[in-house]
C-alpha cells in the first residue's frame, strides 16, 4: 500500500507543478489524476511495473471506498454555523437555485451555439 500511496502522491505533485506553470488554468489534482490514469492504463501490461501497478490500483480502491470521510469537516462546519443557516437559509437556498438555473441555461446556450457553429443543425 505504501507504493500505491507514493505513486498517487507523486502524480499529484507532478500535477501541482504543472498547474503552477499553467497559472492555475486546471487544478493540479485534476492534472495529476489524468496523468495517473494514463500511466496506469499504459503500464498495465509492462511486466516489471505490474506489482506497483496493482498496488496503486488497490490503494485507489481503498481511498475511494473511504472517500466519504473527507466530507466530515464540511458537515461539522454546517453544524457549527446552524445559526447562520437559520438566519440566512432562505437567501442561501435562493442563491443555490438561481445559480443552478443560470448554469443550466448558459450550458444549453453554449451547446446550441457550438452545435450550430459545427454544422450540427442542418435545418436551422
Amino acid at each position: 500500500m505504501l507504493i500505491g500511496i507514493t505513486v498517487l502522491l507523486v502524480f499529484q505533485l507532478i500535477g501541482e507543478v504543472t498547474a503552477y506553470f499553467l497559472n492555475g488554468f486546471v487544478p493540479g489534482p485534476v492534472i495529476g489524476m489524468a496523468m495517473a490514469a494514463v500511466a496506469l492504463t499504459l503500464t498495465g501490461g509492462v511486466k516489471i511495473l505490474r506489482p506497483a501497478h496493482q498496488q496503486t490500483i488497490d490503494t485507489s480502491k481503498v481511498v475511494l471506498a473511504n472517500l466519504g470521510i473527507l466530507f466530515v469537516p464540511a458537515g461539522v462546519g454546517i453544524i457549527q454555523h446552524l445559526d447562520l443557516i437559520r438566519d440566512s437559509g432562505l437567501e442561501l437556498l435562493a442563491i443555490v437555485v438561481l445559480s443552478t438555473v443560470i448554469t443550466l441555461t448558459v450550458t444549453v446556450w453554449v451547446f446550441i451555439l457550438v452545435k450550430r457553429l459545427s454544422g450540427g443543425y442542418a435545418n436551422d
